[in-house]
């Protein structure tokens, strides 16, 4: 019961993840959709007492091919646009045979699934090798042993190729710390970098600060000293940074304001009870 249970959830995820990595319009989703899939293989495959091959399914494909996939991913550009163009002729009619031999194969399997006599089951397979591992060993170095080394192969390939495209020849020495400290004294800005998260254009306290996006951070300034600048005419020449000085002083809280304005109108009043006395 629950070995049928486990089944259905785990096909009702597998299934939603695997047509997410398909309709996703983002490389880095699909991969981890089919990480999500991987995973629901791998629980399957432990479900149907085949350790081994959950822990190959986790290790192999989850843990080092996604790791390559991704890799690559953040190599190219997660932001780089599709090419339209197409640069192997024929590709699309390749893809399409190769598209209809996959479908057979997945009919045949499921007629086989469906036609063939009562299973006699995991153990009684593997009982004459001695064991799951003992079985897939035999018949991985002896059966498929061509099948296992081309896929060897292969993930040696792209593994490689992965390198050679991510390897970048120094044309100069790698900048020290001192060095960077040097060329800043020298070009006349010797002040430290800016946090995280926003890029100063300088060191005043009173210029906000630019979001990642490029948009004005009008939480970095504080008010006072952007109400100061307003009332003395004090502003940016950018109309952009100009403008988010006033937007700060006019969302400042309605309490705030009264507040200040209640002490100017006492001191006024002090300071003139002061000259006519």
């Amino acid at each position: 019961m629950g070995e049928t249970i486990t089944f259905w959830v785990l096909a009702v995820v597998s299934v939603g993840a695997a047509l997410g990595m398909i309709f996703s319009r983002k490389a880095v989703y699909s991969a981890l959709l089919l990480g999500g899939v991987m995973l629901c293989l791998a629980v399957l495959y432990a479900v149907q007492e085949a350790p081994f091959l959950a822990a190959v399914q986790i290790i192999v494909y989850t843990g080092a091919i996604m790791m390559l996939f991704l890799f690559v991913l953040m190599l190219v550009g997660v932001d780089s646009a599709d090419s339209l163009v197409e640069t192997l002729r024929g590709q699309r009619v390749w893809a399409g045979l190769a598209g209809i031999g996959f479908a057979v194969l997945v009919i045949l399997a499921i007629g086989n699934a469906l036609f063939v006599p009562e299973p006699a089951g995991l153990a009684a397979a593997t009982e004459q090798a001695g064991g799951n591992v003992q079985a897939l060993a035999r018949l991985v170095f002896t059966r498929y042993v061509f099948a296992f080394e081309v896929t060897s192969a292969l993930l040696i390939t792209a593994a490689l190729g992965a390198m050679v495209l991510a390897h970048r020849e120094r044309l100069e020495p790698k900048a020290t710390q001192k060095d960077m400290a040097r060329a800043r004294f020298a070009e006349g800005d010797p002040s430290p970098l800016p946090a995280p998260g926003t890029y100063a254009r300088n060191n005043a306290i009173d210029m906000p600060a630019l979001l990642p996006d490029g948009s004005v951070s009008e939480l970095s300034v504080n008010r006072h000293i952007a109400r100061y600048d307003v009332e003395r005419g004090h502003l940016p020449d950018d109309p952009k940074l100009a403008e988010a000085l006033k937007h700060a002083v006019e969302e400042e809280p309605v309490t705030e304001r009264s507040h200040r304005h209640e002490q100017a109108s006492s001191q006024e009043t002090d300071s003139q009870a002061e000259v006519t006395k």
